[in-house]
């Protein structure tokens, strides 16, 4: 019996769904983004997931299991066609079109710090002309933007560093400032001095004044 066991049908056989969800997975590994209908987003993030974490695991079993669930073979054979040579149409294909080693090597690395939700669904505003069916990007959750906290620490490190260095530097330049007018003190008494002795002049000679 299946009691409480909820698989997508998606409107389609066995067969031709796990066709659909394979392509979707391998337009996903190729693009990093797709465009479809919700349901469908829902139904390939749980294949895409089950792929990086094959690809986490790395062996050439793992790669194989990728390999059968994309239906994605490897290709051995290239003969020359057209003028161009065999290595230059397995290199052509192996970047383009070989996806379980974009999955093992370049997509892989980058959710290599994630232990899970590899994939953001991004709803779209709107249903589809037609069928009026709801639209959803699919998307990897790439770890680049994220700053790792040694990184923080190293640049948090760094700045203290740089303000003690910033506050040295003022306190040398206010040190040899003085050092450089040594007698500025000596200037600013004597010039109180001279104010104060012109102050008593001035009230001395005022003083016989009120007297006469």
């Amino acid at each position: 019996m299946r009691h409480r066991v909820r698989t997508a049908k998606l409107g389609r056989t066995g067969e031709h769904r796990n066709a659909m969800l394979a392509n979707l997975v391998c337009s996903l590994i190729k693009n990093d983004t797709i465009k479809t209908t919700l349901a469908k987003a829902k139904a390939a993030r749980v294949v895409a997931e089950k792929m990086v974490t094959l690809g986490k695991k790395g062996t050439l079993h793992h790669r194989r299991l990728a390999v059968a669930r994309l239906r994605a073979p490897q290709r051995k054979f290239f003969p020359r066609a057209n003028g161009v040579s065999g290595s230059e149409q397995r290199k052509n294909w192996t970047d383009e079109h070989d996806v379980v080693r974009r999955l093992f090597d370049k997509i892989v690395p980058r959710l290599q710090n994630r232990q899970g939700g590899y994939t953001r669904i991004v709803k779209l505003s709107g249903a589809r002309k037609g069928d009026a069916a709801q639209l959803a990007y699919l998307t990897w959750v790439f770890d680049d933007s994220v700053v790792p906290a040694t990184e923080k620490s190293e640049a948090l490190e760094v700045k203290s560093d740089n303000n003690i260095k910033e506050s040295k530097a003022e306190n040398v330049d206010a040190s040899q400032s003085t050092e450089e007018n040594p007698n500025a003190d000596e200037a600013v008494v004597d010039s109180k001095s001279e104010s104060e002795s012109i102050s008593e002049d001035v009230a001395e000679s005022a003083e016989p004044e009120k007297d006469k």
